[in-house]
């Protein structure tokens, strides 16, 4: 699986290393925002399993192992509570994985994981919006996402990698016929896939994500 990094607020791992703080993409589908709890100190750079996570931000998955469910339901959940996580945000933390593919190799497919930070809150100008805010965007303006170039920067004045998401331009046609290509692609839906445990690959749990436009390319 490919995967871009925004860690340090720049972008690594694609094809081409970019040394800006933005990238031009397609957005060519997306999972549903999703959380997950480490116990102890989380580090980004550390490959290590969940404690405890959810695919529906609702209830831990089932495939959570029952003595490492924190509770429930993640809405009663201490670890969803305002302040039990470091820099006073929640300890269970949401998340949204994009399958992108770059602008100029639009056959290839990057997985991108949106923090918290990025999906949710107010636009600040049409040029700096959050995941969500930029997904109504286009919805109120009847485009999918797999049919814009969309620019993802970083918020400069952040002291945290946070991500913003602008529309650049439609899509050629020939473009499009590509784009059509890869919605379903088996490299696709496996970047969106919520893979902590086995998933099943009959078909993509994530075809409906709020905002999102994904599957309609007409």
């Amino acid at each position: 699986m490919r995967r871009v990094s925004i860690q340090g607020s720049r972008f690594t791992g694609l094809d081409q290393e970019v040394g800006s703080t933005y990238i031009d993409v397609v957005i060519v589908n997306a999972a549903a925002v999703s959380r997950s709890y480490y116990k102890g100190d989380y580090d980004p750079k550390a490959k290590r399993l969940p404690t405890c996570w959810s695919s529906d931000t609702q209830r831990p998955a089932p495939e959570v192992p029952p003595d490492q469910r924190q509770s429930a339901r993640c809405i009663d959940c201490t670890n969803n509570v305002r302040g039990s996580g470091s820099g006073g945000g929640r300890a269970c933390r949401f998340s949204q994985r994009l399958a992108i593919v770059e602008e100029q190799a639009l056959d290839t497919v990057y997985q991108l994981q949106v923090p918290a930070s990025s999906i949710f809150g107010k636009a600040q100008g049409r040029s700096s919006m959050p995941l969500q805010a930029y997904a109504k965007f286009l919805s109120g303006h009847g485009t999918p996402s797999a049919t814009v170039v969309t620019r993802i920067s970083f918020d400069t004045g952040s002291p945290v990698p946070r991500l913003f998401f602008y529309p650049q331009r439609p899509l050629e046609e020939k473009e499009l016929q590509k784009v059509r290509l890869m919605v379903d692609d088996d490299d696709t839906l496996a970047a969106i896939a919520f893979n902590i445990a086995p998933h099943n690959r009959g078909g993509s749990p994530f075809s409906k994500t709020e905002g999102f436009n994904i599957n309609s390319l007409s």
